[in-house]
Parts: C-alpha cells; structure tokens; sequence
C-alpha cells in the first residue's frame, strides 16, 4: 500500500466518533487514539518490514569521501589495498559504504596520522572532543514555544548532520507529544513501557534511574537517542510539590533546574553533542534544559507573528532565567543564535523580516536559513529526514536545494561547537 492508501486507511479508522457517536468527550477521543495508534503501527510495519525496524541507507564512495573529507580516488586506493574496512560492491563495481563503516574509516585515518606525528590531520577526521584539553560537552537546546517553528526538523537534522561528519551525539527527546522520537522510528505509546524517558533519570522519588540505562542506540552508527512520550509532563507537576517539600525541610535532592544537568553529566564522557529538542513551552522542562545547555538555537519562521510571539518568549525567559540564576542556577553559554526557519527567499516580506532580525540581532542570527522545501515535509511522510533518503527520490533541484540548505546551516553550527572548543 503507498503513502496515500495507508493516509485513507487511517482516515477511515478515525472517523468512528462521527454526528451519531453519544459516547462521553474523554471515551471517545480515547478511541479516537487507540485507532490512530493502531493504524500508525500497521503503516509502520508497511513502510518498514519485516521487523519495524528502521535502519539507514548506504553511501556511495562519493557520498563517503565527502564526509570523511579524502577523495574518492583516495579511498578507492584504499579499497585496492585492502586497509580499513571494505565497501560492498555492486553491479558495476560500485562501492557503497554503510555510516559504520565511514566511522570506522575515520578512526583508520585518525590512526594513520598520529602515527606520522600529525595530529591536527588525525582531528580532521576523527572530531571527537579532547576533554584532557578541556573540549567540553556541547549541550544545544533547539527551543521555542511558537508551534510550527521547524523546531524539531532541526533538531534532528542537526543531530544527524553531527553524527554523519564523525562526532559522538546524544539526541534527546525532552517534547511530550514526542515527534524527534517519531522521526527515529517509535511509536511512544507501543515502544515505551513507562520510566524510559529523561523523567527517568531526572524524576523525585526513588524510581529514578540512570541515564544510561535509558538511552537507546539508533541506526546512526554514533548517534543515541533518550526517546521521549506523555511521561515528561508529569515533570510539571512533580516539580512544584519538591519545591514545596524542600521549604517544609525536606531533601528532595538538587533543585529542579539542576536536574537535567546532573542526569546529562552521567554520560559525558561517552559523548561531544547532546541535541535537546525543548517542548513547545516554558515550562521547567525547558528551564531545565536550558540550564544544562552550554549552547542555544531559537528557532524562528519569518512571519511577523512568530516574531511577535518570539518576543514575548524571550521576556519570558529572560525573566525565569534570572529567578534561576539568582537561585544558583550557571547561565553561561558559548554561543546563542536565532535560526530562520521554513524560508522562502523569493518572498518579498519574509526577506524583509529577516532582514529586520539581522539589522536588530547582528550576528546572532545563523548567516544560514532552513529553505522550505517540499523535500523535507516529503520525507517526513514516511518518518524520514532528508539525510536518511537518496536523492533519487526527488526532482535533481528540488533535492539539491534543500540539503545544500540543511548543510550551510549544520555546518555553521558545527563551526560554532569548534570555536567554542578552541579549535
């Protein structure tokens, strides 16, 4: 079944609660739910047989070459000489590596190069962060609380953009409604049990667990994920009863803002990018992300009510941020930018408004924007990122636009973590 039968199926299941259903409100959506996760699960064992399982598409050795940064004549003198590991070939001789084998390649490099005595080539292709020279963990929170801002799109093409050019990224999912994880093949309500979320590790009372033995590998070979679903929220309304439970005296361990921070510290040195993507509100959820950020990106779509709302969200922050700081909470960060997001450069008043940003912001602005493209809202129909499909599947221009696009603004951002390490 393609795209749009399975989009019927599902617009058939969910029409059950139609004009004659006297079902009460909470029954009805309830079912509403329970047949929308049923047909989501069908879809996704369509799109992604036989086990479910999402996983990622090979390279070609020109793909493979540009991510390593050699050419491809290079690495085809490698293939000849049998070092490092072997691409599978194709018809025609084509040689495709998988992202394993790219990574395994880079550390064959790295390791060639050190022992030439060469180690700023060895960091060309292995750019995973030195802690001995104090190369800290780059925690980015990608956050605003307008919906529709491309917020998650970001997150996790950035995520992924990091994982594929050789660095070790924890993705974290800190959004209820749970779309990051979705894009990463799960279906919160059917593949999480319950307590496998960051509330996991960041929760009051003695079920908190270990983070890392939440986190959960992903098809990006040096990319996990902390998946996240509804059971976040109850960090909303478990936070002000701790609060009200430490002025009557009791220990409730670190305070709210310091939670994820401490969760985060746990894991460091198995990581150089953690990626959060905050939910769409100012919550403590995204307080607490923000406090355990070395970095922030506020994502923004070029329509002037966005800005508006950017504006009040940025009072607002600025206000609980300074509660927080004078509470003990470090507000230190490397860097913050404003991404324009979902950008059309032809129009007239969307140019206008960035423009406007810039003259206001300078270069806190990303010099870059993520073009609306009708590739990437097209690879989300099958709950894939425009890095997980070939170019193949769209129209050369249409194609080319959009990842030349993603890839100016990861890489700037990539050169912000650099700069923020001293490289």
């Amino acid at each position: 079944m393609d795209m749009a039968g399975s989009m019927a199926v599902v617009g058939e299941a969910v029409g059950l609660s139609g004009t004659g259903d006297r079902r009460p409100a909470d029954e009805a959506i309830a079912a509403d739910a329970r047949a929308l996760s049923e047909q989501l699960k069908a879809m996704r064992e369509r799109l992604f047989p036989p086990t479910a399982m999402k996983t990622l598409r090979s390279f070609t050795s020109g793909e493979a070459a540009r991510l390593i940064g050699v050419s491809d004549g290079y690495l085809r003198q490698l293939s000849l000489a049998g070092e490092g590991p072997q691409p599978d070939t194709g018809s025609g001789g084509r040689r495709s590596y998988s992202l394993f084998d790219i990574n395994a390649l880079r550390r064959h490099l790295a390791d060639q190069a050190f022992a030439k005595g060469n180690a700023a080539k060895a960091r060309s292709y292995l750019k995973w962060r030195d802690d001995v020279n104090g190369e800290h963990l780059q925690v980015i929170s990608v956050t605003n609380f307008k919906g529709g801002s491309g917020k998650t799109t970001s997150s996790v093409h950035l995520a992924q953009y990091l994982a594929m050019t050789g660095h070790r990224v924890l993705a974290v999912d800190l959004d209820p409604q749970a779309s990051l994880s979705a894009l990463f093949g799960y279906q919160p309500e059917l593949d999480l049990t319950g307590n496998d979320t960051l509330y996991g590790a960041i929760r009051y009372d003695a079920e908190a667990r270990q983070l890392k033995d939440i986190i959960r590998k992903t098809y990006f070979d040096g990319l996990d994920l902390v998946p996240g679903n509804l059971e976040l929220q109850e960090f909303e309304h478990t936070t002000p009863q701790a609060l009200s439970a430490r002025q009557s005296g009791a220990d409730a361990g670190p305070l709210f803002f310091a939670r994820v921070q401490a969760a985060l510290a746990s894991v460091a040195d198995d990581y150089d990018v953690v990626v959060i993507d905050c939910p769409p509100q100012l919550g403590y959820l995204t307080l607490s992300a923000l406090c355990a950020s070395t970095s922030v990106i506020v994502t923004v779509h070029p329509q002037m009510l966005d800005v508006a709302s950017m504006n009040q969200f940025l009072y607002m922050t600025s206000d609980l941020l300074g509660v927080v700081r004078e509470a003990g909470g470090e507000l230190n960060f490397d860097f913050l930018r404003y991404l324009v997001t979902r950008f059309e450069p032809n129009d007239g008043p969307q140019a206008q408004i960035v423009g406007f940003m810039r003259s206001l912001f300078g270069d806190r602005v990303l010099t870059s924007a993520m073009v609306k493209s009708t590739a990437i809202s097209d690879a989300g129909l099958t709950k894939q990122t425009l890095y997980e499909v070939g170019r193949e599947n769209f129209t050369r221009a249409t194609y080319d636009r959009a990842i030349e696009s993603l890839n100016a603004v990861n890489g700037e951002v990539e050169a912000l973590i650099h700069a923020a390490w001293g490289r």
